[in-house]
Protein backbone atom coordinates (compact mmCIF):
# COMPACT_ATOMS: atom_id res chain seq x y z
CA UNK A 1 0.00 0.00 0.00
CA UNK A 2 1.26 3.49 -0.50
CA UNK A 3 2.41 6.02 1.62
CA UNK A 4 1.10 9.58 1.57
CA UNK A 5 3.99 11.58 0.60
CA UNK A 6 5.99 13.75 3.18
CA UNK A 7 5.46 17.51 3.56
CA UNK A 8 8.22 19.23 2.09
CA UNK A 9 9.71 21.04 5.02
CA UNK A 10 9.25 17.59 7.05
CA UNK A 11 11.82 16.23 4.33
CA UNK A 12 14.00 19.12 4.69
CA UNK A 13 13.89 18.65 8.80
CA UNK A 14 14.63 14.81 8.14
CA UNK A 15 17.55 15.20 5.66
CA UNK A 16 19.19 17.86 7.96
CA UNK A 17 18.91 15.50 11.01
CA UNK A 18 20.71 12.54 8.47
CA UNK A 19 23.15 15.27 7.31
CA UNK A 20 24.16 16.05 10.81
CA UNK A 21 24.29 12.02 11.72
CA UNK A 22 26.85 12.22 8.78
CA UNK A 23 28.74 14.36 9.78
CA UNK A 24 29.00 12.81 13.52
CA UNK A 25 30.17 9.50 11.95
CA UNK A 26 32.64 11.02 9.10
CA UNK A 27 34.61 12.64 12.34
CA UNK A 28 34.47 9.08 14.39
CA UNK A 29 36.14 6.66 11.55
CA UNK A 30 39.75 7.57 9.87
CA UNK A 31 39.46 7.84 5.69
CA UNK A 32 42.65 5.67 4.87
CA UNK A 33 44.25 6.25 1.16
CA UNK A 34 43.57 3.86 -1.19
CA UNK A 35 45.46 2.50 -3.81
CA UNK A 36 45.25 4.89 -6.82
CA UNK A 37 45.03 2.41 -9.52
CA UNK A 38 42.74 -0.79 -7.28
CA UNK A 39 40.63 -2.27 -10.20
CA UNK A 40 37.05 -2.87 -9.28
CA UNK A 41 34.29 0.04 -8.81
CA UNK A 42 34.89 2.73 -6.70
CA UNK A 43 33.79 1.84 -3.00
CA UNK A 44 32.52 4.49 -0.90
CA UNK A 45 35.21 5.78 1.03
CA UNK A 46 35.39 4.43 5.14
CA UNK A 47 33.60 7.05 7.34
CA UNK A 48 31.31 9.11 4.95
CA UNK A 49 28.03 7.14 5.49
CA UNK A 50 25.64 8.55 3.02
CA UNK A 51 22.46 9.66 3.94
CA UNK A 52 19.73 7.57 3.81
CA UNK A 53 17.19 9.64 2.08
CA UNK A 54 17.35 9.30 -2.15
CA UNK A 55 20.49 10.39 -3.74
CA UNK A 56 23.90 9.43 -4.32
CA UNK A 57 27.13 10.87 -4.67
CA UNK A 58 27.94 11.47 -8.15
CA UNK A 59 31.34 12.94 -9.92
CA UNK A 60 30.73 15.90 -10.62
CA UNK A 61 34.16 17.25 -12.22
CA UNK A 62 37.52 14.46 -12.75
CA UNK A 63 40.83 14.74 -13.89
CA UNK A 64 43.41 12.03 -14.51
CA UNK A 65 46.94 12.40 -12.80
CA UNK A 66 49.12 12.25 -15.97
CA UNK A 67 52.72 12.92 -13.90
CA UNK A 68 54.88 14.13 -12.05
CA UNK A 69 55.54 17.71 -12.35
CA UNK A 70 59.02 18.91 -13.42
CA UNK A 71 61.08 20.76 -11.38
CA UNK A 72 58.97 19.98 -8.26
CA UNK A 73 61.62 18.06 -6.06
CA UNK A 74 60.69 18.73 -3.11
CA UNK A 75 56.52 19.48 -4.07
CA UNK A 76 55.22 23.30 -2.78
CA UNK A 77 56.26 23.47 1.03
CA UNK A 78 54.81 26.16 3.07
CA UNK A 79 52.62 27.11 -0.25
CA UNK A 80 49.16 27.04 -0.68
CA UNK A 81 47.79 25.48 -4.00
CA UNK A 82 44.21 26.79 -5.48
CA UNK A 83 42.84 24.63 -7.83
CA UNK A 84 39.88 26.40 -9.99
CA UNK A 85 37.63 23.18 -11.50
CA UNK A 86 34.07 23.98 -13.00
CA UNK A 87 31.00 21.66 -12.15
CA UNK A 88 28.78 19.34 -14.70
CA UNK A 89 26.09 18.87 -12.42
CA UNK A 90 25.38 20.37 -8.52
CA UNK A 91 24.47 18.65 -5.61
CA UNK A 92 23.70 19.49 -1.82
CA UNK A 93 26.83 18.19 -0.46
CA UNK A 94 30.47 17.73 -1.70
CA UNK A 95 33.82 15.90 -1.21
CA UNK A 96 37.22 15.89 -2.96
CA UNK A 97 39.66 13.19 -4.24
CA UNK A 98 43.15 13.96 -3.83
CA UNK A 99 46.22 11.83 -5.62
CA UNK A 100 50.12 11.19 -4.33
CA UNK A 101 50.06 8.85 -7.99
CA UNK A 102 53.25 10.51 -8.77
CA UNK A 103 55.13 10.89 -5.80
CA UNK A 104 58.08 9.45 -4.03
CA UNK A 105 57.32 10.25 -0.61
CA UNK A 106 54.43 10.89 1.56
CA UNK A 107 52.20 14.12 0.85
CA UNK A 108 51.54 15.84 4.46
CA UNK A 109 48.52 18.30 4.02
CA UNK A 110 47.39 20.09 7.09
CA UNK A 111 44.83 22.30 5.70
CA UNK A 112 42.14 21.81 2.91
CA UNK A 113 38.89 23.61 1.74
CA UNK A 114 36.43 23.45 -0.84
CA UNK A 115 34.57 26.86 -1.71
CA UNK A 116 32.31 28.23 -4.70
CA UNK A 117 34.77 30.78 -6.81
CA UNK A 118 33.38 34.77 -6.23
CA UNK A 119 33.48 35.02 -10.02
CA UNK A 120 34.53 32.82 -12.99
CA UNK A 121 38.05 31.79 -12.91
CA UNK A 122 38.63 34.20 -9.81
CA UNK A 123 41.17 32.64 -6.54
CA UNK A 124 38.11 34.58 -4.36
CA UNK A 125 35.60 32.46 -2.45
CA UNK A 126 31.87 33.25 -2.65
CA UNK A 127 30.72 34.95 0.68
CA UNK A 128 29.60 32.52 3.14
CA UNK A 129 30.78 29.43 0.79
CA UNK A 130 34.12 28.30 2.33
CA UNK A 131 34.39 25.04 4.21
CA UNK A 132 37.26 23.29 5.88
CA UNK A 133 37.99 20.01 4.71
CA UNK A 134 38.29 16.84 6.87
CA UNK A 135 39.54 13.16 6.61
CA UNK A 136 38.46 11.04 8.61
CA UNK A 137 37.37 13.95 10.86
CA UNK A 138 41.06 15.29 10.99
CA UNK A 139 41.89 18.36 9.37
CA UNK A 140 45.24 16.91 8.20
CA UNK A 141 45.89 14.05 6.00
CA UNK A 142 48.84 11.96 4.49
CA UNK A 143 48.84 10.12 1.48
CA UNK A 144 51.45 7.95 0.51
CA UNK A 145 53.56 8.02 -2.76
CA UNK A 146 50.98 6.32 -5.68
CA UNK A 147 47.77 6.78 -3.30
CA UNK A 148 45.08 8.81 -3.04
CA UNK A 149 42.46 10.06 -0.36
CA UNK A 150 38.96 11.32 -0.39
CA UNK A 151 37.91 14.13 1.92
CA UNK A 152 34.86 13.80 4.39
CA UNK A 153 31.49 15.49 2.72
CA UNK A 154 31.03 19.18 3.52
CA UNK A 155 27.62 20.83 3.12
CA UNK A 156 27.03 23.01 0.51
CA UNK A 157 25.13 23.78 -2.24
CA UNK A 158 27.12 23.14 -5.84
CA UNK A 159 25.55 24.82 -8.20
CA UNK A 160 25.80 22.69 -11.75
CA UNK A 161 27.96 25.13 -14.37
CA UNK A 162 30.16 26.74 -11.16
CA UNK A 163 33.47 26.88 -10.64
CA UNK A 164 34.83 25.67 -7.59
CA UNK A 165 38.23 26.27 -5.12
CA UNK A 166 39.87 23.61 -4.01
CA UNK A 167 42.87 24.45 -2.11
CA UNK A 168 45.29 22.39 -0.32
CA UNK A 169 48.21 23.43 2.29
CA UNK A 170 51.43 21.26 2.84
CA UNK A 171 53.95 23.01 5.31
CA UNK A 172 56.80 20.36 4.76
CA UNK A 173 58.75 19.12 0.95
CA UNK A 174 56.37 16.61 -0.78
CA UNK A 175 58.40 15.12 -3.02
CA UNK A 176 57.15 15.29 -6.75
CA UNK A 177 53.82 16.87 -7.13
CA UNK A 178 51.46 14.81 -8.82
CA UNK A 179 49.69 16.69 -12.03
CA UNK A 180 47.19 17.27 -15.35
CA UNK A 181 49.23 19.83 -17.49
CA UNK A 182 46.85 20.89 -20.16
CA UNK A 183 44.17 22.04 -17.54
CA UNK A 184 42.94 25.05 -19.81
CA UNK A 185 42.15 26.79 -16.70
CA UNK A 186 44.00 29.30 -14.36
CA UNK A 187 44.61 28.15 -11.05
CA UNK A 188 46.60 29.68 -8.48
CA UNK A 189 49.33 29.82 -5.69
CA UNK A 190 49.89 31.98 -2.93
CA UNK A 191 52.29 31.96 0.29
CA UNK A 192 51.54 30.10 3.82
CA UNK A 193 48.65 28.62 4.63
CA UNK A 194 45.87 30.75 2.83
CA UNK A 195 43.29 27.59 2.76
CA UNK A 196 40.27 29.22 4.17
CA UNK A 197 41.83 32.56 2.51
CA UNK A 198 38.57 33.57 1.10
CA UNK A 199 39.31 37.02 -0.36
CA UNK A 200 42.02 35.29 -2.98
CA UNK A 201 44.91 38.68 -3.22
CA UNK A 202 47.49 36.49 -1.42
CA UNK A 203 46.76 34.23 -4.72
CA UNK A 204 49.47 36.14 -6.65
CA UNK A 205 50.81 33.09 -8.54
CA UNK A 206 49.22 31.54 -11.53
CA UNK A 207 49.56 28.08 -13.15
CA UNK A 208 47.95 26.27 -15.74
CA UNK A 209 47.96 23.51 -14.07
CA UNK A 210 45.70 20.94 -11.61
CA UNK A 211 47.47 20.23 -9.02
CA UNK A 212 46.88 17.04 -6.31
CA UNK A 213 42.80 17.36 -7.49
CA UNK A 214 41.40 14.66 -9.68
CA UNK A 215 37.92 14.68 -8.43
CA UNK A 216 34.36 16.45 -6.92
CA UNK A 217 31.55 14.57 -6.20
CA UNK A 218 27.95 15.96 -4.99
CA UNK A 219 25.09 14.56 -3.26
CA UNK A 220 22.64 14.69 -6.40
CA UNK A 221 19.16 13.57 -6.48
CA UNK A 222 18.37 13.80 -9.86
CA UNK A 223 21.00 12.25 -11.66
CA UNK A 224 21.26 8.61 -13.40
CA UNK A 225 25.05 8.54 -12.54
CA UNK A 226 28.32 10.12 -14.16
CA UNK A 227 29.34 9.65 -17.87
CA UNK A 228 33.14 9.26 -18.18
CA UNK A 229 34.82 10.20 -21.20
CA UNK A 230 38.34 8.53 -21.52
CA UNK A 231 40.24 9.91 -23.99
CA UNK A 232 43.57 12.34 -25.79
CA UNK A 233 44.31 15.77 -26.14
CA UNK A 234 41.31 16.39 -28.49
CA UNK A 235 39.18 15.24 -25.24
CA UNK A 236 41.61 17.60 -23.03
CA UNK A 237 40.54 20.13 -25.14
CA UNK A 238 44.09 21.76 -25.53
CA UNK A 239 43.12 24.07 -28.42
CA UNK A 240 40.25 25.29 -26.48
CA UNK A 241 39.65 28.96 -25.25
CA UNK A 242 41.37 28.84 -22.07
CA UNK A 243 38.74 29.55 -18.73
CA UNK A 244 35.81 29.45 -21.35
CA UNK A 245 35.08 26.17 -20.19
CA UNK A 246 35.02 25.46 -24.43
CA UNK A 247 36.43 21.32 -24.09
CA UNK A 248 33.46 19.21 -25.99
CA UNK A 249 32.63 17.50 -22.48
CA UNK A 250 31.82 20.95 -21.29
CA UNK A 251 29.19 21.28 -24.12
CA UNK A 252 27.95 18.05 -23.87
CA UNK A 253 27.40 18.71 -19.82
CA UNK A 254 25.35 21.70 -20.59
CA UNK A 255 22.99 19.50 -23.31
CA UNK A 256 22.54 16.68 -20.80
CA UNK A 257 21.13 19.57 -18.28
CA UNK A 258 18.99 21.38 -20.35
CA UNK A 259 18.13 19.45 -23.61
CA UNK A 260 14.38 17.98 -22.98
CA UNK A 261 14.50 14.25 -22.23
CA UNK A 262 18.34 14.04 -21.92
CA UNK A 263 19.76 11.26 -19.75
CA UNK A 264 20.75 13.10 -16.27
CA UNK A 265 24.60 12.62 -15.94
CA UNK A 266 27.92 14.02 -14.28
CA UNK A 267 30.42 14.64 -17.14
CA UNK A 268 34.02 13.30 -16.35
CA UNK A 269 36.86 14.55 -18.40
CA UNK A 270 39.06 11.72 -17.80
CA UNK A 271 41.45 12.98 -21.13
CA UNK A 272 45.11 13.46 -21.28
CA UNK A 273 47.07 14.94 -23.83
CA UNK A 274 48.95 12.42 -26.24
CA UNK A 275 46.98 9.35 -24.45
CA UNK A 276 47.30 5.87 -26.70
CA UNK A 277 45.39 3.04 -26.39
CA UNK A 278 48.31 0.66 -26.01
CA UNK A 279 51.68 2.41 -25.07
CA UNK A 280 52.26 4.41 -22.32
CA UNK A 281 55.26 7.23 -22.03
CA UNK A 282 55.75 10.62 -22.48
CA UNK A 283 58.96 12.61 -22.45
CA UNK A 284 61.43 9.40 -22.14
CA UNK A 285 59.31 8.64 -19.14
CA UNK A 286 57.22 5.58 -19.32
CA UNK A 287 55.74 6.32 -15.84
CA UNK A 288 54.13 9.75 -17.42
CA UNK A 289 51.15 9.30 -19.92
CA UNK A 290 50.03 5.93 -19.18
CA UNK A 291 48.33 3.85 -21.68
CA UNK A 292 44.02 4.26 -21.70
CA UNK A 293 44.10 0.16 -20.92
CA UNK A 294 46.83 0.76 -18.23
CA UNK A 295 44.80 3.52 -16.89
CA UNK A 296 41.16 2.66 -16.68
CA UNK A 297 40.80 0.98 -13.78
CA UNK A 298 41.71 4.46 -12.19
CA UNK A 299 40.48 7.02 -14.45
CA UNK A 300 37.04 5.16 -15.08
CA UNK A 301 35.85 2.28 -13.08
CA UNK A 302 37.10 3.60 -9.69
CA UNK A 303 35.54 6.84 -10.47
CA UNK A 304 32.32 7.95 -8.29
CA UNK A 305 28.47 6.58 -9.97
CA UNK A 306 30.28 5.69 -13.16
CA UNK A 307 27.57 4.05 -15.37
CA UNK A 308 28.29 4.82 -18.66
CA UNK A 309 31.92 5.51 -20.77
CA UNK A 310 32.85 7.37 -24.45
CA UNK A 311 36.16 6.63 -25.68
CA UNK A 312 37.46 9.22 -28.17
CA UNK A 313 41.04 6.89 -28.76
CA UNK A 314 43.45 5.95 -31.44
CA UNK A 315 44.29 8.89 -33.07
CA UNK A 316 47.88 9.03 -31.40
CA UNK A 317 48.71 5.53 -31.86
CA UNK A 318 48.65 6.31 -35.49
CA UNK A 319 50.39 9.53 -35.34
CA UNK A 320 52.85 9.19 -32.13
CA UNK A 321 56.05 7.31 -32.57
CA UNK A 322 56.44 3.93 -32.75
CA UNK A 323 53.66 4.50 -35.07
CA UNK A 324 51.34 1.22 -34.93
CA UNK A 325 50.18 0.96 -38.47
CA UNK A 326 48.20 -2.60 -37.87
CA UNK A 327 44.91 -0.91 -37.00
CA UNK A 328 44.14 -4.94 -36.35
CA UNK A 329 45.52 -4.03 -33.14
CA UNK A 330 44.14 -0.53 -32.17
CA UNK A 331 41.12 -2.18 -32.68
CA UNK A 332 41.69 -5.23 -30.18
CA UNK A 333 43.12 -2.33 -27.63
CA UNK A 334 39.76 -0.64 -28.11
CA UNK A 335 37.75 -3.95 -28.01
CA UNK A 336 39.67 -5.06 -24.66
CA UNK A 337 39.07 -1.85 -23.14
CA UNK A 338 35.10 -2.18 -23.79
CA UNK A 339 35.11 -5.81 -22.84
CA UNK A 340 37.01 -4.53 -19.43
CA UNK A 341 33.72 -2.43 -19.33
CA UNK A 342 31.43 -5.09 -20.07
CA UNK A 343 32.59 -6.91 -17.05
CA UNK A 344 31.73 -3.63 -14.73
CA UNK A 345 28.15 -3.37 -16.62
CA UNK A 346 29.21 -0.19 -18.41
CA UNK A 347 28.08 0.33 -21.93
CA UNK A 348 31.03 2.35 -24.14
CA UNK A 349 30.08 4.71 -26.67
CA UNK A 350 33.19 5.10 -29.00
CA UNK A 351 34.26 8.10 -31.22
CA UNK A 352 35.28 7.36 -35.09
CA UNK A 353 38.81 9.11 -35.22
CA UNK A 354 38.77 12.57 -37.03
CA UNK A 355 40.80 13.49 -39.88
CA UNK A 356 44.46 14.66 -39.49
CA UNK A 357 45.25 15.78 -43.27
CA UNK A 358 47.59 18.95 -43.31
CA UNK A 359 48.77 18.23 -40.19
CA UNK A 360 52.71 17.78 -39.40
CA UNK A 361 52.37 14.50 -38.65
CA UNK A 362 50.61 13.25 -41.85
CA UNK A 363 51.32 10.29 -43.80
CA UNK A 364 49.16 8.46 -46.34
CA UNK A 365 50.40 5.38 -44.65
CA UNK A 366 49.24 6.48 -41.79
CA UNK A 367 45.86 7.98 -43.29
CA UNK A 368 45.07 4.71 -44.45
CA UNK A 369 45.33 3.28 -41.16
CA UNK A 370 42.84 6.04 -39.36
CA UNK A 371 40.46 4.74 -42.24
CA UNK A 372 40.62 1.30 -41.71
CA UNK A 373 40.13 1.98 -37.94
CA UNK A 374 37.09 3.56 -38.73
CA UNK A 375 35.53 1.23 -41.05
CA UNK A 376 35.60 -1.39 -38.40
CA UNK A 377 34.32 0.81 -35.69
CA UNK A 378 31.14 1.75 -37.85
CA UNK A 379 30.93 -1.66 -38.57
CA UNK A 380 29.68 -2.16 -35.55
CA UNK A 381 31.97 -4.39 -33.72
CA UNK A 382 33.69 -2.67 -31.21
CA UNK A 383 31.26 -0.02 -29.35
CA UNK A 384 28.16 -0.09 -27.83
CA UNK A 385 27.44 2.68 -29.90
CA UNK A 386 29.34 5.44 -32.30
CA UNK A 387 29.86 8.70 -32.61
CA UNK A 388 30.74 9.23 -35.54
CA UNK A 389 33.20 12.65 -35.29
CA UNK A 390 34.82 11.83 -38.59
CA UNK A 391 32.05 12.58 -40.22
CA UNK A 392 30.91 15.36 -38.12
CA UNK A 393 33.97 17.43 -38.39
CA UNK A 394 35.55 16.52 -41.68
CA UNK A 395 35.23 18.93 -44.91
CA UNK A 396 32.88 17.72 -47.14
CA UNK A 397 34.90 18.66 -50.16
CA UNK A 398 38.42 17.67 -48.73
CA UNK A 399 37.05 14.74 -46.36
CA UNK A 400 40.70 13.73 -44.91
CA UNK A 401 40.76 17.61 -43.46
CA UNK A 402 38.79 18.98 -40.61
CA UNK A 403 36.38 21.59 -41.81
CA UNK A 404 37.99 24.79 -41.71
CA UNK A 405 35.10 25.79 -39.74
CA UNK A 406 36.21 23.33 -36.84
CA UNK A 407 40.04 23.47 -37.28
CA UNK A 408 42.23 24.91 -34.81
CA UNK A 409 44.79 25.91 -37.06
CA UNK A 410 47.09 22.57 -36.59
CA UNK A 411 44.50 20.57 -38.16
CA UNK A 412 44.45 17.74 -35.81
CA UNK A 413 42.66 19.47 -32.94
CA UNK A 414 39.11 21.61 -33.06
CA UNK A 415 38.37 24.95 -32.34
CA UNK A 416 35.83 26.07 -29.82
CA UNK A 417 33.21 25.54 -32.37
CA UNK A 418 34.76 22.14 -33.16
CA UNK A 419 34.86 21.10 -30.11
CA UNK A 420 30.88 22.15 -30.12
CA UNK A 421 30.04 20.30 -33.30
CA UNK A 422 31.48 17.14 -31.19
CA UNK A 423 28.92 17.26 -28.24
CA UNK A 424 27.02 17.83 -30.74
CA UNK A 425 27.29 14.67 -32.92
CA UNK A 426 26.33 12.45 -29.61
CA UNK A 427 22.70 10.80 -29.31
CA UNK A 428 21.52 11.05 -26.16
CA UNK A 429 18.87 8.83 -26.73
CA UNK A 430 21.31 6.19 -27.34
CA UNK A 431 22.78 7.30 -23.54
CA UNK A 432 19.26 6.63 -22.28
CA UNK A 433 20.16 3.05 -22.90
CA UNK A 434 22.63 2.83 -20.59
CA UNK A 435 23.50 -1.17 -21.27
CA UNK A 436 26.34 -2.72 -22.58
CA UNK A 437 25.13 -4.89 -25.94
CA UNK A 438 26.48 -8.15 -27.61
CA UNK A 439 29.31 -7.18 -30.01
Amino acid sequence: MSRPPMPRGSAYAVLAALAAVVVLISAAIFIGARTGDRPGAAPEPRGSASPASAGSWVGTWGTSASAAEPRTPTGFAGMSVRNVVHTSIGGSSARIQLSNLYGTQPLSLTHASLALAAAPSSPGAAPGTMRRLTFGGRTAVTIPAGRTAVSDPVRLAVPAAADLLVTTYSPTPSGPVTYHPHARQTSYLARGDRAEDGAGAAYTGQSPYWRYLTGVDVWNKEARGALAVIGDSITDGVTSTAGANHRWTDFLAARLRTEPGAPRYGVLNQGISGNRVLLSGAHGRRSANPSALSRLDRDVFDRTGVRAVIAQLGVNDILRLPHQRDPGKIVAGLRKLVARAHARGLPVYGATLMPFGGHRGYDPRLEAVREAVNDRIRAGHVYDGVIDLDRALRDPAAPKRLDPRYDSGDHLHPSDAGYRAMAHAVDLDRLKNGAPTVL
